[in-house]
């Protein structure tokens, strides 16, 4: 015990006095330069956010001046803007001591983790490039995919699709579900055809209700004229006879047209006295 006590004496006395009261005097300078250095840095990533910016500015303008569709501006665009700031976060890392070459070498050696931890992002990455390169639909397509989300796509980013639904929501759809399902695109053509049931009872005259519900169609205005109109016998149900009203119109008209026209055949069938029956059931008793 003595003999322990004697070492830390020693080692006591063995301390220079002038190494503590030199770091001690030092200890200013050293905190005012890491907090230069931390001023600096965030400087830096706000200079370098702002460059960023601008780049991806002059690249839109350019790739728009170069006639290429907003889709893929978008896509690249995304694409850009990950890449260059992680850029800017290595060049920050750098200056402020720390080596790329040691962070890149994690990053290399993380690789295989990474790469199972983010499998479901490199997936919507690579769903993303084969939708813009496959193009089923643009921005601005109003597209329902395989389980049923529909909407106007107003954006394709790196990892997901944003649509826009008319009840004003905004549906976020990975890229890869979506590059590996099947997608209906309702406005790849420029014009769609417009189908409308509607029933009559049994003891009309169907001619007569044909030529009411064509006149009806033939005098709107958004209903392509050169395209065929017709109104066919689609079924003989319990209660009615099922007609449905064939027209052509724009895509961008469709919705608007098909109200109108529901609602126009009702009036037309009950101005030349034609009844749309209700469901019913005739019951025979003994």
């Amino acid at each position: 015990m003595d003999g322990i006590q004697q070492i830390e004496q020693l080692d006591i006395e063995n301390v220079d006095p002038g190494v503590i009261e030199k770091f001690l005097q030092e200890l200013p300078e050293k905190a005012f330069h890491l907090g230069l250095r931390i001023v600096l840095a965030i400087l830096a990533l706000l200079i370098g956010m702002q460059l960023i910016r601008l780049v991806r500015s002059v690249m839109k303008r350019g790739l728009r001046r170069g006639k290429v569709e907003e889709n893929a501006i978008h896509f690249i665009d995304s694409f850009v803007k990950y890449a260059l700031c992680f850029v800017l976060i290595i060049f920050i890392a750098s200056w402020m001591g720390v080596d790329a070459t040691s962070i890149v070498a994690i990053l290399g050696s993380a690789s295989v983790a990474i790469g199972l931890a983010l499998q479901g992002s490199l997936s919507n990455m690579a769903g993303g490039i084969l939708l813009l390169c496959l193009k089923p639909f643009v921005v601005g397509d109003y597209i329902m995919d395989a389980q049923g989300m529909e909407g106007s796509v107003t954006a394709i980013d790196v990892f997901y699709t944003r649509l826009h639904t008319f009840d004003d929501k905004v549906i976020v759809l990975p890229n890869g579900t979506l590059a590996n399902g099947s997608i209906i695109n309702y406005t790849k053509s420029e014009k769609r055809r417009v189908d409308i049931p509607v029933g009559i009872a049994y003891e009309e005259d169907i001619r007569k209700a044909r030529e009411v519900l064509m006149t009806m169609i033939k005098g709107d205005e958004d209903v392509l004229k050169k395209e065929t109109m017709r109104v066919v016998v689609d079924s003989l149900a319990d209660s009615s006879v099922n007609l449905v009203i064939h027209c052509w119109c724009k895509s961008e008209d469709y919705w608007p047209v098909k109200w109108r026209l529901t609602e126009n055949a009702k009036y037309a069938l009950d101005d030349a006295g034609i009844t749309i029956p209700f469901p019913q059931l005739d019951i025979h008793t003994k």
